[in-house]
């Protein structure tokens, strides 16, 4: 199974999706019987999902969909797999992490739904809609909310600094400098040895895919030359000591973010709930940015999480969960409940026109938030993961954390040869042929 789904996804990222018109139904599309009356589950972990789905069932006496809140990350998939292989107790329907879906269709845990679903390609981003096809005409999910990345930065900070929002990532280490000289003890940013998420959005910026296929093979290039500038960048303002070393998500980073020691953060869409969260006092001091790049004349970005909602290969009712999932991510009112209830960044091109009319209430001092959040998800360098994300993950916070506490920059890049060597030698270790 491992050489065939290989042989399959090389097949898929050389074909060329057809040319589409954007209509919800292709000429292919299948539909659910109006007739027969199902019930469906449905896993998630974003918040009140519940209250969105009410929509659905309001609507659709016929197709009653319940929600089960889940953990999301790994502990979802896990528990999905283990269904899977007893061959009960998996959900029709399930959200599943970007990142996650090349080892669900490794393991069969998830269903071609391209007939189901119809031609739905022009509705999303061309990196969210590559990340549930594959770059193929298989489609194991419709995106459902995306992590286009921003710069936040606390706008009081610059004023007094005398310093200008960075457009580059040498505008950036100039502006870290600047700040810390003028108060040794703010930082502009940290570098985050527990976030390897972060690190890959900042990686498939630059240009950067770690995965890929080359005919039955596996392809990893984590130490490529791209990641590599990335990861050389970072440990060199490291040993500068101009930015922290010091893990995002933790009682000392939110403290800092609280107190004004960290005055910037490389976060996602999705930050305004994280500062919201951690740093409710700071609010109107905060200010959105694109991430700064690295050819200001050629600018580029990536994603820092985001999800799809697919349909399990054991659910019995494949063109009424497909329907759902159409609904959920494409219908205006799920949109507005997705965006207002759910508290996520929809991935859907009209998100912008009918869900994100005003900024989030911690942005409320930037009212084109959501503009900016548009111009952020134009994301056209296509980032391919691997069926062991996992592994290479928590390589990366090893390496990584040994790097950033040592702070010295060649530690970085040797970081990263750890972790390609950790990635490829499980991939062989699972039986999968790697290339090169």
């Amino acid at each position: 199974m491992r050489k065939t789904f290989a042989g399959a996804l090389a097949a898929a990222l050389l074909m060329t999706t057809a040319a589409c018109s954007g209509d919800d139904t292709g000429s292919g599309a299948s539909t659910a019987d109006p007739n027969e009356k199902v019930a469906l589950t449905y896993w998630s972990w974003a918040p009140n999902m519940d209250k969105v789905v009410e929509g659905w069932n309001a609507s659709h006496p016929n197709i009653q969909v319940t929600v089960n809140k889940q953990d999301g990350g790994d502990p979802a998939v896990a528990k999905l797999l283990t269904a899977i292989k007893a061959g009960s107790g998996a959900p029709d329907i399930m959200q599943a992490e970007y990142q996650k879906i090349p080892t669900l269709v490794a393991a069969d845990a998830v269903a071609d739904i391209a007939k189901e679903t119809g031609d739905l390609k022009a509705k999303f981003p061309e990196s969210a809609w590559n990340a549930v096809t594959l770059g193929g005409e298989a489609v194991y999910g419709v995106p459902q909310d995306s992590g286009p990345m921003m710069f936040f930065y606390r706008s009081d900070v610059f004023d007094k600094a005398g310093v200008q929002v960075p457009k580059t990532w040498d505008e950036y280490a100039e502006v870290a400098r600047k700040i810390h000289k003028a108060n040794p003890k703010q930082y502009l940013g940290t570098f985050s040895s527990n976030d390897p998420g972060w690190f890959a959005g900042l990686s498939q910026q630059a240009g950067a895919s770690w995965w890929g296929v080359q005919g039955d093979s596996w392809t990893v290039a984590i130490n490529d030359a791209n990641t590599k500038k990335v990861a050389d960048y970072w440990g060199g303002l490291v040993q500068e000591g101009v930015i922290d070393n010091k893990p995002m998500y933790t009682p000392e980073w939110n403290a800092a973010l609280n107190d004004g020691t960290q005055v910037g953060w490389l976060g996602a869409v999705w930050g305004p709930g994280v500062l919201e969260g951690n740093a409710a006092s700071t609010k109107g001091k905060w200010n959105t940015a694109l991430l700064p790049n690295w050819d200001a004349a050629a600018p580029a970005n990536g994603n820092w999480g985001g999800s799809a909602t697919s349909v399990t290969s054991q659910s019995k009712h494949k063109a009424q969960a497909a329907e759902f999932v159409k609904w959920l991510n494409t219908d205006p009112a799920a949109l507005k409940a997705l965006a207002g209830t759910a508290n996520v960044y929809p991935a859907a091109n009209d998100a912008t026109g009918v869900a994100l009319t005003q900024p989030p209430a911690f942005f409320s001092n930037q009212p084109d938030f959501y503009a900016l959040a548009a111009e952020a998800g134009k994301i056209t360098k296509p980032f391919t993961y691997g069926p062991n994300v996992n592994v290479a993950y928590s390589a990366y916070n090893d390496a990584f954390g040994k790097a950033a506490e040592g702070k010295k920059a060649a530690g970085f890049g040797a970081a990263l040869d750890t972790i390609q060597q950790a990635t490829v030698g499980d991939l062989k270790n699972a039986g999968f042929t790697v290339a090169g």
